[in-house]
C-alpha cells in the first residue's frame, strides 16, 4: 500500500477526554434506482439505530445522549425550516441482525434520517434496509474502510459517517509511534476476533517504516493475557502497538504493567470509555496514547458542546457523544430545504467546510469525512497530552 503522507501538528491541550470503536462486517450494495424515499412532512423524523444495550452499549448510550442534545437545542432555536426534528429511538441491542431490523423498522415508521449504528458491524448490516428505502444514514463511530463502497468501488449512495476511517487510524498510528514516540522497534498485540483490530493491524504493518519484532493476538472475552505477554516481556522494542476494544486493552494495560513492562501503549480509538482506565486502574493507565475525534479545547463551538452536555446529564460527554452530536447537525444541515429524504442524502454527499465540535467536516466523493484527528496521552488514567494530527491534502 503506497503511504500517504501526514502532517503531524502537535499541540498540548489541557481537558478531559474520552474515547471509539467499532466492530466489522462485509457490506453490500443495493439498488436504489427505485426507492421512493420518506416524505418531510410536519416534522422532520429522525431515528436512531444504537447500541443501547449489550456488549457496545457504552457507546450507544453516549451518541443517544449527544444526538438528543442536539436535536434539543435545534429545536429550541425553531427547528429547521420552522419544522421540529422528532426523534424515534430503538435499541438494536448490539447485534448485526438486530440493527438490519431496526433500520427497516424506522424507515417503515417514516423516518427521514437515521443516526446509528455506532459500530461498523451494525452499520454495515442496515446498509441494505436504508438503501432500499431511500433513507440515508450517518454512523458517527462507524470506522470499517469498506463501508462507504462495495468491492468494484461503488459508493453506497445512502450512508455516510462522522468519523475517520480504520485504515486512517492505522496510518496515523504508524506515524505517530514513528514522530512522537521515537519507536523503531514495536510489538503488535491485537484482538484476532475482530475485524476491526485486524484490519488496523495489517494496515499498520504496511505503513510503519519500523520493524515489528513480535506479534501476539488476543479475542473478546479473554480475562487472561500471561501467556502472550510472558513471550514478548524480554524483545527488545520501544513501544506496544495494540488495536483493539477497551474491553480487553484496559486489562491487558493492567496485565503488561504489572509484568514490569513501561513501554509506551499506542491504541486506536476502541480504548475510547471510561472503562479503560477502570480497567486498567489508573496507575497502569499512564504512557498510553490513543487516536480520538474530539477534544473540549479544540474550539469554542466544543468548550460550548462540554458545558451543555454536562449541564444536561451531570457527566462528561466521550468522543461519541460529540460524534452523534455532530451527525444530527450534520443530519439538519443538509435537511434545509429538503423535502423527502433522498433530499436529504444528496445535500449530505455535498457538504463542505461543516462547523461541528469535532472540527470541520467535509464529505468526499466516497462519502468518507476530511477531519481533524487527535492522539490523547494518558497519565494516572487522566488526559495529560494532547496531538493534533491532519491529513496533509
Amino acid at each position: 500500500m503506497e503511504m500517504k503522507k501526514w502532517m503531524l501538528a502537535i499541540a498540548s491541550f489541557a481537558s478531559a477526554v474520552l474515547l471509539t470503536a467499532c466492530s466489522d462486517v462485509p457490506t453490500s450494495n443495493t439498488a436504489a434506482g427505485d426507492a421512493a424515499g420518506t416524505k418531510i412532512g410536519t416534522t422532520i423524523k429522525v431515528g436512531f439505530n444504537l447500541e443501547l444495550s449489550g456488549v457496545t452499549s457504552s457507546y450507544g448510550q453516549f451518541e443517544e445522549k449527544g444526538a438528543k442534545l442536539a436535536i434539543k437545542e435545534i429545536n429550541a432555536d425553531g427547528g429547521v425550516d420552522g419544522k421540529k426534528l422528532q426523534a424515534i429511538s430503538k435499541d438494536n441491542k448490539s447485534e448485526t441482525a438486530e440493527a438490519a431490523t431496526v433500520a427497516t423498522a424506522l424507515t417503515s415508521e417514516g423516518a427521514n434520517i437515521i443516526i446509528g449504528p455506532a459500530t461498523s458491524g451494525a452499520s454495515g448490516a442496515s446498509i441494505s434496509s436504508v438503501t432500499s428505502a431511500g433513507v440515508p444514514m450517518i454512523s458517527p463511530s462507524g470506522t470499517q474502510t469498506n463501508l462507504v463502497a462495495d468491492k468494484s468501488g461503488k459508493v453506497q449512495d445512502y450512508f455516510f459517517r462522522a468519523t475517520f476511517t480504520d485504515e486512517n487510524q492505522a496510518e496515523f498510528m504508524a506515524e505517530y509511534a514513528t514522530a512522537n514516540l521515537q519507536a523503531k522497534k514495536v510489538v503488535l498485540y491485537y484482538d484476532n476476533s475482530s475485524d476491526y483490530a485486524k484490519g488496523i493491524a495489517d494496515t499498520f504493518k504496511d505503513s510503519f517504516d519500523g520493524e515489528v519484532v513480535a506479534e501476539a493476538t488476543f479475542a473478546s472475552g479473554d480475562k487472561d493475557f500471561q501467556a502472550a505477554i510472558t513471550k514478548f516481556k524480554n524483545a527488545d522494542f520501544d513501544a506496544i502497538v495494540m488495536p483493539g476494544y477497551y474491553n480487553e486493552t484496559g486489562s491487558i494495560t493492567k496485565q503488561i504493567r504489572e509484568a514490569g513492562i513501561d513501554a509506551p501503549i499506542l491504541g486506536p480509538d476502541g480504548f475510547d470509555s471510561p472503562q479503560f482506565a477502570q480497567l486498567a486502574t489508573k496507575s497502569a493507565s499512564n504512557s498510553v496514547y490513543y487516536l480520538s475525534a474530539f477534544v473540549i479545547s479544540a474550539s469554542e463551538k466544543a468548550q460550548a458542546f462540554y458545558d451543555a452536555y454536562v449541564a444536561e446529564y451531570g457527566e462528561e460527554p466521550s468522543m461519541f457523544s460529540a460524534l452523534a452530536y455532530d451527525a444530527v447537525h450534520m443530519a439538519a444541515k443538509a435537511a434545509e430545504g429538503a423535502k423527502t429524504s433522498i433530499d436529504i442524502k444528496n445535500n449530505l454527499a455535498a457538504l463542505k467546510d461543516f462547523e461541528g465540535v469535532t472540527g470541520t467536516v467535509s464529505i468526499d466523493k466516497e462519502h468518507n469525512v476530511v477531519k481533524t484527528v487527535y492522539v490523547v496521552g494518558l497519565k494516572n488514567g487522566e488526559q495529560d497530552t494532547i496531538d493534533t494530527i491532519r491529513i496533509d491534502k
